[in-house]
């Protein structure tokens, strides 16, 4: 199975490099494209101000943030990179992310995920929609993905829809319906192998030679050229 972890991270500003930090982070659980429902969300303590600019944009304060945890807690660090474990990292604008959660990760003298594990949505967007606007929001409102109660940015929510688009850019539902078909198939075959084995010899047929001549002869005398199957013959 394939295993993908779709990301988000909230921050106090732009740059980690000029000490921003992350204050939300989510993470949402896709295994063969699908949402599986386990879901990793936390709220952080920054100790740093909040940018006025970025405090409108996701709408998170200071003082919602003054008993939440830091990044080198356990409840934050060790629980991310276990749900992450070594799967692959989707995030939109995956260089955003990935640079603030590098940086805290350098901070608690933890590695950091390398470069390659990591799927950007935002350049799959544009190299399926060249010249246009490729913004979460827009993305969904094309693939008429449902923003209701979305008033503004946040880790999780935006996880969650970006599970979603995420799916509809790899091929969509008919995808996912393909694929779990695909796997209904292969787990019912694999229990009859396991409760009975490989069948010896095929079955014998158990038509007789009057009811096939009955068959045949109700195809011809009722059905004629209607028979579906004759026109895939």
């Amino acid at each position: 199975m394939a295993r993908h972890i779709v990301l988000d991270t909230e921050t106090t500003g732009l740059d980690p490099r000029s000490g921003h930090r992350i204050i939300e982070i989510a993470c949402v659980e896709v295994v063969d494209y699908m949402p599986t429902g386990r879901e990793f969300h936390q709220y952080i303590q920054p100790d740093r101000p909040i940018d006025p600019d970025a405090e409108r944009v996701h709408g998170i304060s200071a003082a919602h943030l003054k008993d939440k945890p830091r990044f080198h807690d356990p409840l934050v660090v060790d629980a991310f990179l276990e749900f992450i474990g070594g799967d692959t990292l989707v995030a939109h604008n995956a260089p955003f992310d990935r640079g603030f959660i590098n940086a805290e990760l350098e901070r608690c003298g933890r590695p950091c995920p390398p470069d390659d594990r990591w799927v950007d949505t935002l350049a799959m967007a544009k190299k399926k929609f060249p010249g246009m606007y490729n913004s979460l929001d827009a993305l969904c409102k094309r693939m008429k993905i449902s923003l209701a109660g979305r008033e503004k940015h946040g880790a999780l929510i935006d996880s969650n829809l970006l599970a979603m688009v995420y799916l509809e850019l790899q091929g969509g539902k008919e995808r996912a319906l393909d694929l779990t078909s695909t796997m209904a198939v292969r787990a019912a075959n694999a229990a009859v192998q396991a409760a009975y084995g490989a069948r010896p010899r095929p079955l014998a047929c158990r038509i007789t030679e009057d009811e096939r001549a009955a068959h045949e002869a109700f195809i011809k005398g009722v059905l004629k050229d209607k028979a579906v199957w004759l026109q895939l013959s």
